[in-house]
């Protein structure tokens, strides 16, 4: 992405003026921080993202979503990019944490908590930008998987791991395939449009694989 150059605002948006310090108290010097602008700026970034790809974002379209100054995205993010990245990372999905009781039952919410986010058409539009722009922008898609993929496949791996330390699946289990089967048949599915309502698929996924890696 080429670089953006900055520019200073000389007036302050209502979002920025309503994080001013009270009166009688100077502002701290530094970056100033404000929750409320970040989740404007970041919610911003990604649906532009979504609508338009990396090549319709720009610092002044992201600014004038937002709410805020130009200069106020420029103090967190060096240019788009940069920005584009870690609004990447709120893609993340919040999962279960799992109960440690029944390797069926948690693996069954993690991957229903998975088939629920993919079904969103937001996610679906993101997703798919992603992966679209991935040998332009390769670092975007390494974010992407680092951020948002991989933990999701750890949570899995370890409710697998622990089945088989526990016994609940047999010795010698493939972990690795296991990770893609679960997770890779579900959102394969869900980019097909076919389980928008088809609540119980996670389960018949688990079930299924399952049956192949029980103890016997």
């Amino acid at each position: 992405m080429p670089p953006e150059t900055p520019q200073e605002e000389p007036q302050e948006t209502p979002l920025e003026a309503a994080h001013e310090a009270p009166p009688g108290q100077a502002r701290r010097a530094g970056r100033p921080r404000s929750e409320q602008a970040d989740r404007a700026i970041i919610d911003a970034a990604l649906e532009l993202f979504a609508e338009a790809g990396p090549a319709g974002l720009c610092i002044e379209r992201v600014a004038a979503r937002a709410g805020v100054g130009k200069a106020t995205i420029y103090r967190r993010w060096p240019g788009k990019e940069d920005l584009l990245l870690d609004a990447l990372a709120e893609l993340k999905t919040p999962l279960p944490a799992p109960k440690g009781e029944s390797v069926r039952d948690d693996l069954a919410a993690l991957i229903d908590a998975m088939r629920a986010a993919a079904v969103d058409p937001r996610r679906v539009r993101q997703f798919a930008m992603v992966l679209g722009e991935g040998t332009r922008y390769p670092r975007l898609i390494e974010r992407y998987v680092a951020t948002v993929v991989e933990p999701q496949r750890e949570l899995v791996r370890a409710v697998l791991r622990r089945g088989v330390a526990t016994g609940e699946l047999r010795e010698g289990a493939n972990i690795e395939v296991a990770v893609d089967i679960l997770t890779g048949v579900v959102l394969a599915r869900s980019r097909l449009g076919q389980d928008r309502a088809d609540r119980g698929y996670a389960r018949r996924v688990v079930d299924e694989l399952l049956t192949g890696l029980a103890s016997r």
